[in-house]
């Protein structure tokens, strides 16, 4: 939620910092924050559409394009789409392959499908409990603070049927043939022990993306807090390789 972004401590730091030097364009996708919450439809496609509507809406020629999580298989998809608007390319966390598309033991595909349930069980609750199992994958060395910031922005920026949603399409994700097609530099930064998705999907899309440079992180955190090392160090890369 674009409101509620600058008040947490999941997510201020990476408006502070990545607007310090540059002009920051963030937007909520559909089902959640202030864009629609009754989306009919909610594909992967659609949210490279939106992406596409943003972009027309802003009046963007050309520009360095950021994602996080499943957003960097978004702005794979509309890089690879659009060599002449991205200058650049910044992925952090991202991966080219869904849980359920990687998934190959039995036991990667339970852990795909009990996702879907705590979603299902958890989101509308007022026991945390639940949605706390997501807080401790994506913030694992987060403190008990943004484990609750995380846990209320979850509920204040999507309904749980949405949350289901998001969830299966987020496992289906492919971007594999897409990720062939980016030709801006790409930096890919992924956090060496990340929990929520492990750093050989990083490498894993370092490989596919032809001019890309991967940078391991120092932390076990998806999203990385504004206190840890790794952050630091995540915006001396960036600035850098905007700079160059």
């Amino acid at each position: 939620h674009l409101g509620y972004d600058v008040e947490s401590p999941v997510w201020r730091h990476w408006v502070r910092d990545m607007s310090a030097h540059h002009t920051f364009i963030r937007y909520d996708e559909r089902g959640c924050g202030l864009s629609d919450w009754d989306a009919k439809d909610f594909t992967f496609h659609d949210w490279v559409t939106d992406l596409e509507s943003v972009v027309d809406a802003v009046g963007l020629e050309r520009f360095p394009l950021l994602g996080v999580s499943q957003g960097g298989a978004v702005a794979v998809a509309y890089a690879a789409r659009h060599p002449e608007k991205v200058t650049k390319l910044v992925l952090c966390g991202a991966y080219a392959r869904g849980r359920a598309v990687r998934a190959q033991s039995e036991d990667e595909k339970r852990a795909a499908a009990l996702d879907l349930d705590l979603a299902r069980v958890g989101w509308g609750r007022d026991d945390p409990a639940f949605r706390q199992v997501f807080a401790a994958q994506f913030l694992p060395d987060g403190t008990r603070a943004d484990w609750d910031a995380f846990d209320q922005l979850q509920r204040r920026t999507t309904s749980p049927e949405n949350a289901v949603r998001f969830l299966q399409e987020f496992a289906h994700i492919d971007v594999r043939e897409q990720a062939g097609h980016v030709r801006c530099p790409t930096l890919i930064l992924h956090s060496r022990n990340d929990h929520r998705v492990p750093m050989r999907y990083g490498e894993e899309l370092a490989a596919l993306i032809p001019d890309s440079r991967l940078v391991a992180l120092a932390s076990s955190n998806h999203l990385l807090t504004a206190t840890e090392p790794g952050w630091r160090v995540f915006c001396d890369e960036v600035d850098a390789f905007l700079a160059d």
